[in-house]
């Protein structure tokens, strides 16, 4: 994932999520409206919101790293 320089807010890693959750696990979901239910840095928000932009379109390969940045992030 490049880095980008846009801060993402809360609303947008929740719409993310909304978009993005058919792709997900009923479990990571949960993990992340867990995550957003507490108040979070803006940096975690963008980390959030780029493990989910475009989840739907990753490789498989590029999915299998985003779940093990998750593991990461939720552990």
């Amino acid at each position: 994932m490049g880095e980008c320089k846009l801060d993402h807010s809360h609303e947008d890693v929740l719409k993310k999520l909304a978009e993005q959750a058919p792709y997900l696990s009923e479990l990571r979901v949960s993990q992340f409206k867990n995550q957003l239910n507490g108040g979070l840095s803006q940096e975690r928000l963008n980390e959030l919101f780029h493990l989910l932009k475009k989840y739907d379109l990753a490789s498989p390969e590029e999915r299998q790293e985003r779940e093990k940045q998750m593991d990461h992030l939720f552990g």
